[in-house]
């Protein structure tokens, strides 16, 4: 059994950490998989999907450390007029961030429910908001 969901969300800043961990264990629990995995994945290429502790000083510590990794004055090659879009690229920060954290996750489903540690939230991480944005949450077992 194969059963897919669509969440769209709206970013509120340019950066931003939404936990979405409820959404996906419920999502588990209504869609009937009993055994199986179920995936988690951003359709976008600057933003992420990560886990970890759900604490208001851990997402302060991430953002921190992704901004002296990826500082926005650096010279970027994607600081150019870009003919595809109109428009000059401006958010390479972004889309590194976006590599560094990853866009997607797995966890495992076992009787009915997605397995996961005590302290493990969810996140769609924004890089280069406010924007509106899609997550698909796919659940594949028996």
């Amino acid at each position: 059994m194969v059963k897919l969901k669509t969440i769209v969300l709206r970013s509120t800043a340019e950066f931003q950490m939404i936990k979405i961990t409820d959404t996906i264990r419920s999502f588990v629990e209504e869609c009937g998989v009993q055994n199986g995995i179920a995936a988690v994945i951003s359709a976008h290429t600057t933003t992420g999907i990560m886990i970890n502790e759900g604490l208001e000083c851990v997402e302060t510590d991430i953002e921190e450390l992704l901004e002296r990794l990826v500082p926005k004055d650096f010279p970027y090659a994607h600081a150019h007029f870009l003919p595809s879009y109109g428009a000059t690229g401006s958010n390479s920060p972004s889309h590194l961030k976006s590599m560094l954290s990853g866009n997607s996750c797995l966890f495992v489903v076992e009787n009915g429910r997605m397995i996961a540690g005590d302290a493990q939230d969810v996140y769609l991480a924004e890089f280069d908001g406010p924007k509106s944005r899609k997550v698909y949450i796919q659940v594949i077992g028996e």
